[in-house]
């Protein structure tokens, strides 16, 4: 069953390193940025500032956002050692809530293996409490693929722009044996077969509340 979000003008997309933002949800921003011109886009990363990943991460976004008013933050916490900064990661995420009211949050998933990817999932709720929070999936080696229950379907022109731009714009990370198109478009394809499209990327959707009928949530 198809749900709309409706129109979009802010998200707020965050990674804990240069690269997770475009390999989990590259194709979706580039869907979402395509059929909202001007959306604003808030983009924190917790590691890599002042290194090559700074300069990378600048292009990428600016390359899968293309029309978008983005705004990025790049941190400098140890890369593999998030867990350790609790304090600073729990202010980083405060000071990007002051400074943006989305519609959506785009993070990590909870059930993320790496350290700092799970760290991230769990306090992005803590200060985006009233909002549509979902879960990315971060292709790399280890077996911690998520079971989603959100998928944005993707044209394969996107998804396929999405594999060529990760290579174009991420040269740091060639090296990886599953950093390749061929990779991130077996996903893709995986996903489209799970929602009965040919592309799509997937989310574990934190929590939200559906109004049924058109009426009000009587919340106050």
């Amino acid at each position: 069953m198809p749900l709309r979000a409706g129109r979009l003008r802010e998200i707020a997309v965050v990674g804990a390193h240069c690269d997770d933002i475009a390999i989990g949800m590259g194709a979706t921003l580039l869907t979402l940025t395509t059929a909202e011109p001007g959306l604003r886009v808030r983009a924190l990363v917790l590691c890599g500032a002042g290194s090559e990943r700074e300069a990378e991460e600048l292009d990428a976004l600016e390359a899968f956002c293309p029309g978008a008013d983005v705004e990025l933050e790049v941190g400098d916490i140890p890369d593999g050692h998030a867990p350790a900064h609790w304090g600073q990661v729990k202010s980083m995420l405060r000071a990007l809530r002051d400074r943006c009211d989305p519609s959506i949050v785009f993070g990590p998933h909870r059930a993320d293996a790496h350290q700092d990817h799970r760290l991230l999932a769990e306090l992005l709720p803590t200060e985006f409490r009233d909002h549509l929070v979902m879960g990315y999936e971060i292709l790399k080696w280890e077996t911690d693929a998520p079971m989603p229950n959100v998928f944005v379907p993707v044209t394969a022109e996107m998804a396929s722009s999405k594999a060529r731009l990760l290579h174009k714009c991420y040269p740091s990370q060639a090296m990886h044996d599953w950093f390749d198109e061929e990779a991130f478009l077996g996903l893709a394809r995986l996903r489209g077969v799970q929602c009965r499209h040919r592309h799509a990327e997937a989310f574990v959707l934190e929590k939200t509340a559906l109004v049924m009928g058109g009426a009000s949530c009587g919340c106050s």
